[in-house]
């Protein structure tokens, strides 16, 4: 069986139209047919039914698009291993991560990253954790970045590192001099929070009931970067990981406060990777330079597993 048959029925499946997949691959669409045709005669069944509105997978072609995709997948990381092999820093690297918090801290990561290693490339994806790991079990990502996650079996966690949430606000901010905040005292204070489907927001919201405490928010928002402007604009503190506000707080425009004693909130952001694949040289120097980077900015070693 052709790779080049196997490609052609996996751009089928995901257009399916035999135009759009030739224009795709820029070929002629008799060319997707007789790919097509070759991987009937190998299977010995029929995979799609042709009509007007398109093509329809049949059983078999059902049972061959579920591993299709995976098998390509995988033939381009043994591309990247033998390249490896050959000494070419060079490659691409498919990450997945959940949570915009999360997004805010791994971006700084990568255009570090990238400026070191220009040759490489990323797709990076946004997605719930539940995405994210299934991605990386189905070979689609190189690595999984997640927040606030359950424990997910499939995978297998490569690095852990612990994050706080401070009260971010303006060196003009009445709370900019503390050295630290109790949570009662943050009624004080104008807040602008995550909406309830954000993890850390969950979390806060029963830390808050534990302790007895009835917060107000005038502010709720879907948006890392609209709390980051309220926050600039006077308008309101709100709880965010330092690192997501890294480049502001070098610039003096924003100040961190850490949450006083041990009523603050703690995470882990956890790095997973697939339990029985080799990671290639772009996607291992990566993790090791995440790992570098996180010890640099929280002073705490991430935790190796595995």
């Amino acid at each position: 069986m052709q790779i080049r048959a196997l490609m052609y029925f996996d751009e089928l499946v995901k257009t399916n139209s035999m135009r759009q997949a030739a224009e795709n691959l820029n070929v002629a669409p008799t060319a997707i047919s007789r790919q097509i045709e070759n991987l009937e005669s190998h299977f010995g069944a029929s995979l799609v039914e042709r009509s007007s509105r398109g093509v329809r997978l049949t059983a078999a072609g059902e049972l061959l698009a579920a591993r299709a995709g995976r098998t390509l997948r995988e033939l381009d990381h043994v591309q990247q291993l033998i390249d490896d092999l050959k000494g070419l820093q060079h490659g691409h690297v498919s990450i997945y991560a959940n949570g915009a918090t999360l997004t805010s801290l791994l971006a700084p990561v990568l255009a570090e990253f990238s400026l070191k290693y220009p040759k490489l490339r990323f797709t990076v994806t946004i997605s719930s954790a539940r995405q994210a790991v299934d991605a990386v079990s189905s070979a689609a990502a190189d690595i999984a970045v997640t927040l606030f996650s359950p424990p997910i079996s499939g995978t297998k966690i490569r690095l852990r590192s612990e994050i706080a949430y401070d009260l971010i606000v303006t060196p003009q901010h009445p709370a900019a001099a503390q050295t630290d905040i109790s949570l009662r005292n943050l009624a004080d204070y104008p807040l602008a929070l995550p909406e309830h489907s954000f993890g850390f927001r969950q979390a806060f919201d029963a830390l808050i009931e534990k302790e007895g405490l009835d917060l107000d928010p005038v502010f709720v928002t879907s948006s890392i970067e609209m709390l980051k402007e309220l926050v600039l604009s006077g308008a309101a503190a709100t709880l965010l990981p330092a690192l997501a506000v890294r480049r502001e707080i070098e610039a003096d425009q924003l100040r961190a406060i850490p949450l006083a004693g041990k009523t603050g909130i703690r995470t882990h952001v956890d790095l997973c990777v697939s339990p029985d694949r080799q990671l290639s040289f772009a996607a291992a120097t990566l993790v090791d330079f995440i790992e570098n980077f996180m010890r640099e900015r929280t002073g705490r070693r991430p935790e190796a597993i595995g």
